[in-house]
């Protein structure tokens, strides 16, 4: 009996093991492994693919696609410079069923989307937005120019507009995510309060001062809202200068804006 027992025992692990998904060993070609998630190496970009072309989207769902891939397969981009997702993706998120969050290098990211526009597309590529703890953790090391932006190499935080997924060789983090600091804002998966009220971390010792800081409980009917969920969003963008970097974080906006500077990224 202790022997049945042993076997049993050892064919529940082998089970166990068998059970692992694969990325938990490795990340998809699109993604590294921070902890124990699978981070989008670039910042999103959303693409329309016809539901027809399942090669295309197993592709995408598997980490492997490629701008190539995406272009010769008709696939269509969206968000990179006007709110141009249509009545297939509206603001609320619901209809968006050929909408898909790519991780590439080389393209503009996506911007001007609601959160749940955001959420579906990294949902339909079998990903979900990263939380803000996974965010911090996967930001580690960035290296934050603040003004200093030399557009070229660092993050670009003083542009005057995003710039291409990895292209800043310098804006990459230890772990191997780039643009984590500036570009495009990035929303996490958390909701927080409103509080339009700003400052920044000077009071806690050890950190930067100058990253910004918007967080809080409710402040009154500040933009005609009051007690709502808004949209947690990290890094700071383009153009934030000094107040980028990869403590920066806001609770500003309530989850349908469509800001021009506002992308995500997504994890599994």
């Amino acid at each position: 009996m202790k022997y049945a027992g042993l076997l049993l025992a050892g064919a529940c692990a082998g089970a166990m093991w068998l059970a692992v998904p694969a990325w938990a060993k490795t990340c998809p070609p699109d993604s590294v492994r921070v902890g124990a998630v699978c981070i989008d190496k670039y910042e999103a970009s959303v693409w329309e693919i016809p539901a027809s072309n399942k090669g295309l989207i197993n592709k995408v769902q598997e980490g492997k696609a490629t701008l190539a891939n995406l272009q010769a397969g008709g696939a269509i981009p969206h968000g990179a410079s006007s709110d141009d997702y249509g009545d297939s993706c509206p603001d609320s998120g619901n209809g968006c069923t050929d909408f898909y969050a790519v991780s590439i290098p080389g393209v503009l990211p996506s911007a001007q989307i609601t959160w749940f526009q955001a959420q579906q597309a990294c949902g339909n590529a079998g990903k979900r937005l990263v939380r803000n703890d996974e965010w911090q953790m996967a930001a580690a090391d960035t290296p934050d120019p603040g003004a200093a932006d030399d557009g070229t190499t660092t993050c670009a935080t003083n542009s005057p507009g995003a710039v291409l997924t990895g292209s800043r060789a310098n804006c990459v983090s230890r772990w191997g995510v780039f643009d984590m600091v500036g570009n495009v804002w990035e929303r996490v998966a958390d909701w927080a309060d409103l509080n339009p009220a700003c400052t920044d971390w000077t009071t806690q010792t050890g950190l930067p001062g100058n990253d910004l800081s918007c967080w809080g409980g409710d402040d009154g009917p500040a933009f005609g809202f009051q007690r709502i969920p808004v949209v947690v969003t990290r890094g700071g963008s383009y153009n934030s200068g000094t107040d980028a970097g990869v403590f920066a974080v806001e609770n500003q906006d309530p989850l349908t804006t469509t800001p021009s500077d506002g992308g995500f990224r997504c994890a599994r």
